[in-house]
């Protein structure tokens, strides 16, 4: 079990466990982890969606399905999943929730003093570095894309 000190909180809406960690979102922030996620992966273009579209999204990442879709993402979600869920062998769900962990995991420790903020004007990305210098830090790993299959408007 990892110590309680390492785990992120921003609230109760979302309990989710991932590999061995315990994160808690208010419903905000873990619908703006998911949405940046989804764009991060190609899944989406953009950030910019509507309350349903964000919904369908979130129960993705949540539930790892979608009961009853809210709108025309959800439903092309729903309809599309067979070649959406796995993509070149990688699941969308893990990766969605890979993403949303990897960012409030990074977000704790940059609060907790243990790295520091930079931004990359080359790959227009941000870095992340320990304070002390010590090894450079946090070359993000690639993340697979689902950009042939985005959903567009």
């Amino acid at each position: 079990m990892v110590p309680s000190d390492v785990n992120y909180v921003s609230g109760q809406d979302y309990v989710v466990e991932f590999l061995g960690y315990r994160f808690g979102f208010n419903a905000l922030d873990f619908e703006e982890r998911v949405t940046a996620a989804a764009v991060r992966l190609g899944l989406i273009g953009s950030n910019d969606l509507d309350e349903e579209e964000t919904l369908d999204l979130v129960e993705i990442a949540a539930d790892g399905q979608i009961a009853e879709a809210r709108s025309a993402l959800g439903r092309y979600l729903v309809r599309h999943w067979e070649r959406l869920a796995l993509q070149s062998g990688e699941s969308l769900v893990y990766w969605l929730r890979k993403l949303v962990f990897r960012s409030a995991w990074l977000d704790h420790r940059v609060k907790e003093g243990l790295l520091e903020v930079s931004w990359d004007e080359t790959s227009a990305d941000f870095g992340y570095a320990e304070p002390r210098g010590g090894r450079a830090l946090l070359e993000l790993a690639p993340v697979p894309s689902w950009h042939d299959l985005q959903f567009r408007r």
